[in-house]
């Protein structure tokens, strides 16, 4: 070997071994992992003109909202005091559009107000029925409110009483889905405005919610830390609740559900407020998803969010009056339906203690269809699928002085169940796939570093071996051959032939 080659060799080696030394080093250190980790927090934030921005003030995403409805198939027999029969009709798709308006930068960007409207617009593809057409037998939810309302006062109950027998109220009315939704002029809730005119006599489950700005947000836009991205500073100007009966259940926690913030870790609780609920909620890591090439967690709503205070102490405060509370998985939240006896739960019950499953037939939980799921990227915090599903009931019981519900049996009553949902789009999911590379080569780099390195090592290796290979001398055989001249062939006699041989090999 020349000392060219030989100096090129131990070069190519010691560039091999460097390269190696280097990856394994930054594999160690996580450098380039701690580099990318930084970036994104510092591009996943609510300003001006970012993508992030964009996307968060008007989601490309469509959201659907579906509608199921518990038809009551014998309503007198309840009346009576039978138990209840339902089946379940729907689902009633809408589309919902939920761009957020009048965005503005609070406290030196630092946080970010804006109003959070939301219009329905229905999808008849993508239901069962006309809702319009279709109709629906559940509790006279006006009645009972109105009922639940007066019901300390037995002047007032006598009064209310003899008022709904003249015009003929029922505990059971039948609508049609769009009068349920959207609203219809009760007759109680009219003759009920003669007296005061601020009663709305209209009533609807989804009342003056189309197009409308009810909710007014603050959130945090994630400069400050990354991990208060889209947390909720404020709701319709309070930063808490006053409705229940401790602080920490009064607290409005976590984002909106619609953002989370970035590097999601499988050990995290994520807080959520929800108005629907009047209450912040919070999901626990399950299990590992993927959606459109896109890995995700997959976070959902444990049974303790919902569980009675005997299981969960923490739910003391969700007790109003204090010390009275229902069982694990239905939550009274009348204090924010204007003393309306409504209960929220999952649905068909689902995680709820089974005797409210019991008490109506017809009702058949499940976790694929009743769950309350979200899929989250773990990188960028973006949720890539979530169902948000949630049912409302109605308290019905017997009151003192309203003879139409003097055979009734307690009952939490199913009246209609959500599920809001979402994938994201195509573009989206392409734009989420692209960043997701690239954040694979980087944070791989260190490891292509030391790929390189062990090629290269071996290659010079072959190299090597074969170049020593190709020099080493060949021995010769030490062996002496005797020409043997042509001569005529001459006839041997008396042998002579012999002699001439014995001859030759002597003299040799």
């Amino acid at each position: 070997m020349t000392t060219k080659s030989c100096i090129i060799y131990c070069t190519g080696i010691i560039i091999a071994q460097l390269l190696i030394i280097t990856g394994i080093a930054l594999v160690v250190t996580q450098v380039f992992q701690a580099v990318l980790h930084n970036l994104v927090k510092k591009q996943i934030v609510l300003k001006e003109g970012a993508d992030v921005f964009k996307s968060w003030q008007n989601p490309p995403p469509p959201v659907y909202m579906e509608y199921y409805f518990f038809n009551v198939t014998n309503a007198e027999a309840v009346i009576q005091g039978g138990k209840p029969s339902v089946e379940e009709i729907g689902p009633y798709t809408y589309r919902e559009y939920r761009s957020r308006e009048n965005v503005t930068f609070l406290e030196n960007g630092t946080m970010v107000s804006a109003l959070s409207p939301k219009t329905f617009v229905f999808l008849r593809d993508m239901s069962s029925g006309d809702p319009e057409v279709d109709l629906i037998t559940t509790v006279n939810i006006p009645a009972v409110a109105v009922m639940e309302k007066v019901k300390s006062s037995i002047i007032l109950s006598s009064i209310i009483s003899y008022g709904m027998q003249s015009i003929g109220v029922k505990m059971f009315m039948t609508h049609t889905i769009h009068e349920l939704l959207w609203g219809f002029k009760d007759p109680l809730l009219t003759r009920l405005r003669a007296f005061k005119p601020e009663v709305e006599e209209y009533f609807g489950l989804m009342y003056k919610k189309n197009a409308t700005s009810d909710d007014q947000f603050v959130f945090h836009t994630g400069i400050q830390d990354y991990k208060d991205f889209g947390k909720i500073v404020s709701w319709n100007g309070e930063s808490k609740m006053k409705w229940w009966s401790s602080n920490e259940s009064n607290m409005i926690s976590g984002s909106d559900g619609s953002s989370f913030h970035p590097l999601i870790g499988k050990n995290e609780s994520l807080s959520i407020f929800s108005p629907d609920l009047c209450r912040s909620i919070y999901v626990n890591f399950e299990k590992e998803v993927e959606i459109k090439g896109i890995p995700a967690y997959r976070f959902s709503i444990p049974s303790e969010v919902l569980a009675s205070p005997e299981i969960n102490p923490a739910n003391t405060g969700f007790c109003v009056p204090a010390g009275k509370c229902l069982g694990t998985g239905v939550l009274k939240v009348s204090v924010c339906r204007k003393g309306a006896p409504v209960v929220v739960s999952f649905p068909h019950f689902y995680q709820a203690d089974q005797k409210y499953v019991d008490a109506i037939e017809g009702l058949s939980p499940n976790k694929d269809d009743h769950e309350t799921f979200l899929d989250i990227n773990p990188l960028t915090g973006f949720p890539v699928r979530a169902s948000k599903r949630a049912q409302i009931n109605i308290l019905v019981d017997r009151i003192v002085g309203f003879p139409i519900t003097k055979n009734l049996n307690q009952t939490i009553f199913p009246v209609m169940f959500i599920n809001e949902s979402v994938v994201i789009d195509d573009a989206s999911a392409k734009r989420v796939r692209t960043l997701l590379l690239i954040s694979t080569i980087v944070t791989n780099f260190p490891l292509i570093i030391v790929g390189l390195g062990a090629l290269l090592l071996g290659v010079l290796i072959i190299l090597l071996c074969r170049s020593r290979m190709q020099k080493k001398p060949i021995a010769k055989e030490d062996t002496a051959y005797t020409q043997v001249g042509e001569k005529p062939e001459e006839s041997c006699e008396n042998n002579s032939c012999a002699n001439i041989q014995l001859k030759t090999y002597t003299s040799t």
